[in-house]
């Protein structure tokens, strides 16, 4: 794929589907900031990896509930490469409860963590992206912000929130040549899913029309594909990436 930009902040990517999506894109050529907030040995070991391939990458730390962490992550960033041309947030917690048992806190805890963070990094990176009128953000959100879960009130209203934001920000953007998209990725097969039972697993595959679970693999080209040039005049949009799953 084409990218007419030097480099790109992959939010908790030192693991699961965002370590995979920040070895794609360093594939493509970009230079890669790995980012954690607990995860530095796994951090390093993506960036080593991506080294190994013929890659860049640098790792950043920080946690991305904290505004002025984030700030300064992406001040940080401009000053070593002095600029900033794609953004992926990826980081996201869940805290699973049923609503009648789901303390205020609970509620607030993932909204901060899944949905203020991408409004701060959308924010911060649209200011950055603005002075070269270019750049893309993709937002990773989830088919449960789509459909709605028991057990993930918060969840599901924090990815929801991301989809609906993603819109508002591309068209706030797109005079300036920055475009902002959302992936929502089904069921996809990471360390998460790897310790449930074969029984359980078939229940999932059952439901899903292609009949299996999604690869990191595939989440990352799509998200590659909304980064790049190829997709220069797609903006606002919400790529489904779930096997056939909710295709309404």
């Amino acid at each position: 794929m084409k990218f007419s930009g030097n480099n790109v902040l992959v939010t908790g990517s030192s693991r699961g589907i965002g370590a995979e999506i920040a070895k794609t894109l360093a594939a493509f050529g970009l230079k890669v900031w790995v980012h954690y907030r607990s995860g530095a040995k796994e951090a390093d070991a993506v960036k080593e990896a991506i080294e190994t391939a013929g890659g860049k990458a640098a790792v950043i730390g920080f946690d991305v509930s904290d505004e002025a962490a984030f700030v300064d992550a992406i001040k940080t960033i401009i000053d070593s490469d002095g600029e900033l041309s794609y953004l992926v947030n990826n980081a996201g917690v869940t805290n699973d409860k049923l609503a009648l048992r789901m303390k205020t806190d609970d509620f607030m805890s993932v909204i901060n963590a899944n949905l203020t963070s991408t409004f701060v990094g959308c924010r911060e990176s649209m200011k950055v992206m603005r002075k070269k009128k270019f750049g893309s953000v993709v937002n990773i959100s989830s088919i449960i912000g789509e459909t709605g879960n028991a057990g993930q009130t918060n969840y599901a209203a924090s990815k929801g929130g991301v989809i609906a934001m993603t819109k508002s920000f591309a068209i706030e953007a797109a005079t300036s040549g920055i475009r902002f998209n959302s992936v929502t990725p089904g069921f996809i097969a990471t360390e998460m899913t790897e310790v449930l039972s074969d029984d359980i697993k078939d229940s999932i595959n059952a439901k899903i029309p292609m009949k299996r679970m999604g690869r990191a693999s595939e989440v990352a080209e799509a998200t590659a594909f909304l980064l790049s040039d190829h997709s220069s005049y797609i903006t606002g949009e919400t790529l489904k990436v779930n096997g056939g799953m909710n295709m309404a």
